[in-house]
């Protein structure tokens, strides 16, 4: 493991091209090498599994033609500036020079961004710290530790409603990482820190509503994250309960 982790510094940072616009869904690439069986990109589409959010899913298209699968993608070192994508053994190596090309399986990845989002929106909801959370295709939950425990399902799902349907506008920006330690009430979950190293941090804003640093995708606007239903509620601890929300 520690020879992979070397060999990752060698490489450049991956152009994140999910990060500059979520609604890509093609766009051609670089090969770059190999990370075992991960193949390193000069820049992707396909969002690497991390803070609760699973990894994208594709195609990469080789310059014979043939077209891969793609369902595992990795960041390969602690600041998450490098990606790699898991590709059948051996592949990776081979393609170390050639161009690619990638289609995004946009169907997933704008039911992921749209349970993002309105986990952001429940996070509003529920002004409490966040101890855990997870977002899926079909649904997605956050835990939170809050004190007196008593919760109200259909005042939560209405409330969540109401702010999805008041369209605001979902933006980011970069801040340097000094003023983030001026501010730590913007970190929201308790369980997953933003990355460090970079001398950035990326918020994402909700205009009027929320803002903490992410790294995930996300819609432009609210209304288009549809009506969610908060579908279980469940106790985790003595104060700490998770909150579960899927389409309607």
């Amino acid at each position: 493991m520690t020879d992979l982790i070397d060999k990752t510094l060698f490489f450049p940072a991956t152009r994140m091209l999910f990060r500059e616009d979520a609604y890509r869904k093609e766009a051609g690439a670089q090969s770059l090498g190999a990370v075992g069986d991960m193949l390193v990109l000069d820049q992707t589409l396909f969002y690497a599994a991390s803070g609760g959010q699973p990894a994208d899913h594709g195609e990469i298209r080789l310059p014979s033609g043939q077209t891969v699968a793609v369902t595992e993608v990795r960041y390969l070192d602690p600041g998450k500036t490098r990606i790699g994508h898991v590709l059948p053994p051996g592949l990776a190596a081979e393609l170390e020079g050639h161009p690619v090309s990638l289609h995004l399986d946009w169907a997933r990845r704008e039911r992921l961004m749209r349970i993002h989002t309105a986990l952001h929106l429940l996070s509003v909801v529920l002004p409490f710290p966040v101890t855990g959370g997870a977002v899926n295709v079909d649904d997605g939950r956050l835990d939170f530790d809050i004190p007196d425990a008593g919760l109200d399902r259909e005042a939560i799902e209405a409330e969540l409603n109401r702010l999805i349907e008041t369209d605001a506008a979902v933006t980011d920006r970069w801040i340097a990482e000094e003023e983030l330690d001026r501010n730590p009430s913007l970190v929201k979950t308790l369980s997953v820190q933003p990355p460090r190293g970079t001398g950035t941090i990326r918020l994402v804003e909700i205009s009027g509503l929320d803002l903490q640093p992410c790294g995930g995708t996300h819609v432009r606007r609210t209304g288009e994250i549809g009506r969610m239903l908060v579908t279980n509620i469940e106790k985790k601890g003595k104060i700490n309960r998770r909150v579960r929300i899927g389409f309607a």
